[in-house]
């Protein structure tokens, strides 16, 4: 069984292999010799080319510059030394040993006999130097001029009769690249042929092979998009079928977990709304505002009153907003302008504070009490425990369609054991929302943060002997994309 199991598993894959290498091996494999022929033939064709260009050019310093300049030396307008005729030959010389190099063996004759002549071509133009130093008279170097002359032609004959060559030996080099490509285009036509014959026929034989599981993989997937997640895939002997049903199989038992998982998240989410909300409506809040209240009232101080009367009213307000999740920030702002002016009737003398949120950035929304539970932690853990009191600031900021939130306290801040201990808290997948070992505020509003803007990171926090810094960033959104991405009501 186990070995017809293995057969089966390589089948299919055999087969799609052994399809891909045929076909590469039928199409690939004569386009790359054809092109490495054709890449040799046009190296050669183009180095011939450069060899007859690069004659060409010395042509006409051998049959006329060097003849011109010994006639110039002879008949007196130049000085030998200053003639370069050396340096014309030895630059011919040069180019012809050079060329002759890089020349076939059968085209080599006509260059190697330039290349001699131009040594006798340099033996006359010695003489004609020996017969000006002895101050010979003219005629004999004249003499000598006419054999200048006849070498010079016999080179230029040579090396014509080199490019002669070189013509011919080009032309036969392009009538072979024709044939090759003429050959190729054949081989080409007919491999196309043979490979679309193979292919037609692997692929019938492996869509017969896999169509049944691939099949049974459907039925049972549309089951799973049906809700039924209890569906299973049975084992398959194909090798990559198996894998995707052993995914598909663990896909449905995760589905099922996220599903409770979700269910949990709900309800853990639900208990952190209410104790934030009852964090609150506080009874020693309220009782203490509602003292200061009567407090001011019997002192006679109306607008102080008509202020704090206010702002409970707004505290409050805010805090429940008719049900709804999100708020616009201007109203977040008046919910901690109105928190803070409440709280410093009671500190006054040892709390100050201020807020610097910009109105630009007031009718983004943004989830309701995310702001004030971070202002009373650094209410009652930071400035209430410090002697001398301290400042409080609030700031927002909006950068590349991104929401940053500050609170910022000079109080006694944490030591680095409290501060590890609750950044290991916040970090847990879901975290516990009790009271216990303390941090329940911020505790709260992490959690909330990464659930409801699904996000990794929530809260941010620096603590140290100059004050705590509590920051978070959120995503700009506006009314509309609320009402339509989170179908929550205003």
């Amino acid at each position: 069984m186990e070995k017809s199991r293995i057969k089966k598993e390589k089948s299919i894959l055999g087969r799609i292999n052994d399809l891909s290498h045929k076909l590469v091996f039928m199409l690939v494999i004569p386009i790359v010799l054809s092109l490495v022929l054709m890449l040799v033939y046009a190296g050669k064709y183009h180095s011939a080319i450069e060899r007859m260009e690069t004659i060409a050019s010395i042509k006409t310093v051998v049959a006329t510059d060097i003849p011109g300049i010994a006639w110039n030396i002879i008949s007196g307008r130049d000085e030998f030394a200053d003639s370069n005729i050396y340096v014309k030959i030895h630059d011919v010389e040069r180019t012809i040993e050079e060329i002759t190099e890089s020349t076939d063996a059968e085209n080599r004759l006509s260059l190697i006999v330039a290349g001699r002549t131009m040594q006798t071509l340099e033996n006359y133009v010695d003489r004609i130097r020996k017969n000006i130093q002895d101050q010979v008279p003219v005629v004999e170097n004249e003499a000598v001029l006419v054999e200048v002359r006849d070498v010079a032609s016999l080179v230029d004959s040579m090396l014509n009769e080199y490019i002669a060559q070189e013509i011919d030996f080009t032309g036969k080099m392009s009538g072979s690249l024709q044939m090759v490509i003429l050959l190729t285009a054949i081989a080409e036509v007919i491999i196309v042929v043979v490979s679309l014959w193979v292919r037609n026929r692997s692929v019938k034989t492996t869509a017969l092979f896999v169509r049944q599981p691939i099949e049974h993989l459907e039925e049972v997937t549309a089951k799973l998009s049906e809700g039924t997640l209890d569906a299973r895939l049975a084992d398959t002997d194909v090798t990559e079928l198996r894998n995707l049903t052993a995914q598909v199989n663990t896909m449905a038992k995760r589905l099922k977990s996220m599903m409770e998982k979700s269910a949990l998240d709900a309800r853990t989410l639900r208990k952190a709304e209410l104790r934030t909300l009852q964090a609150q409506i506080n009874p020693h809040f309220l009782y203490n505002t509602l003292d200061a209240i009567i407090w001011k009232a019997e002192a006679g101080e109306k607008d102080e009153v008509i202020q704090l009367t206010s702002a409970l009213s707004d505290f409050f307000r805010i805090s429940l907003s008719s049900g709804a999740d999100w708020i616009p920030i201007r109203q977040e702002k008046k919910h901690i302008e109105g928190y803070l002016k409440i709280q410093q009737t009671r500190y006054r003398d040892i709390m100050d504070y201020r807020i610097d949120i910009p109105d630009e950035i007031g009718d983004f929304y943004i989830l309701k009490l995310l702001v004030q539970p971070l202002v009373e932690n650094a209410i009652y853990h930071g400035i209430k425990i410090k002697r001398g009191g301290g400042l409080i600031t609030v700031s927002a900021k909006e950068e590349n369609g991104m929401l940053t939130f500050t609170v910022k306290d000079t109080g006694s801040g944490m030591t680095r054991e409290q501060l590890e201990a609750l950044n290991d808290r916040m970090k847990k997948e879901l975290p516990t929302v009790s009271r216990e070992g303390g941090g329940f505020g911020l505790v709260n509003v992490n959690l909330r943060i990464r659930l409801y803007y699904n996000q990794t990171d929530g809260l941010r926090i620096k603590s140290g002997p100059e004050g705590t810094e509590v920051s978070f960033t959120v995503p700009c959104r506006n009314e509309k994309e609320i009402f339509e991405n989170e179908g929550v009501s205003g």
